[in-house]
């Protein structure tokens, strides 16, 4: 045990003995770059901390014939240098656009989950992907869909006791077309004013079928079914897209803050959907 004079840590041997810390009411650590940032504010005051960062069965990236399968502890940067992000189009254009590189090296896509920030970046690929949250806890394992597991702002399916072993995030039919896109008030270390991810099929320049998921305009991430319902059958431009931006805005719920107002948050979430239009290459 040591510590970082914000907290005691305490290193368990592996996975089953992190679960009996948890248990008692340590909190999990991996990266620590939101952890650490909470516990300076006072925003949190955990017992102790238990650090779950080099457990080899929460650091494994397995790509499968059907799915990838990402432990917690994973960096951003380790799943990048895999080839999982190859796989993934998706995910590699969302944790690319997390922070910095020095972040990436330490933070982890299973603290984005925990974290449920609705501006957290690396949400975006899971909930356009239908991932699976594997939990284990002293109860034994579970696994959750994301939008089961990410409950609000901070908020999470998690039993006490609990930590997320790993993600499971499915390989999309077909060969969808990826683009992912945030909006902030600097050019670097942004954090997210608003943001929209996707995923689409297309023939021929026309939408077959499309997957659209917003982040930061909504307690949690926000899938507008009716806006991709909307899409099919819809040549991928600008002018034939142009009367979507407006539903697109109205499947937001954002608040207003230090970063911008609700009312600009609601317009920038619609008129990503004509940034799309013109990002992606129609032929592709």
């Amino acid at each position: 045990m040591h510590t970082t004079g914000l907290a005691e840590i305490v290193r368990p041997r592996d996975l089953a003995e992190a679960v009996r810390l948890a248990a008692e009411g340590g909190e999990p650590l991996a990266g620590g770059t939101d952890l650490f940032v909470r516990l300076r504010k006072g925003v949190e005051r955990p017992p102790f901390l238990v650090y779950i960062g080099d457990l080899p069965e929460l650091r494994r990236i397995s790509v499968g014939e059907s799915k990838v399968e990402i432990g917690a502890a994973a960096t951003h940067a380790e799943i990048l240098a895999s080839p999982a992000a190859a796989r993934l189009p998706i995910l590699r254009l969302a944790l690319e656009a997390i922070a910095s590189p020095a972040i990436r090296a330490m933070g982890t896509l299973g603290g984005n989950l925990a974290n449920a920030s609705p501006a957290g970046d690396g949400l975006i690929p899971l909930y356009l992907l239908g991932a699976r949250v594997n939990l284990v806890g002293p109860d034994g394992e579970r696994a959750l869909a994301v939008e089961e597991f990410v409950l609000g702002p901070g908020k999470t399916a998690l039993r006490p006791g609990e930590v997320i072993r790993s993600l499971d995030l499915p390989f999309p039919e077909g060969a969808p077309r990826a683009y992912f896109r945030k909006v902030g008030r600097r050019r670097a270390l942004i954090i997210a004013i608003a943001s929209l991810g996707a995923l689409l099929w297309l023939r021929d320049g026309t939408i077959e079928r499309a997957r659209l998921a917003l982040g930061s305009v909504a307690p949690t991430v926000v899938r507008p079914r009716e806006v991709e319902q909307a899409l099919v059958g819809r040549p991928l431009a600008p002018d034939a897209l142009a009367d979507l931006v407006e539903a697109l805005s109205a499947a937001t719920r954002p608040i207003s803050d230090l970063r911008a107002s609700a009312g600009y948050r609601r317009t920038v979430a619609g008129r990503l959907l004509l940034d799309l239009a013109c990002t992606i290459s129609p032929g592709g």
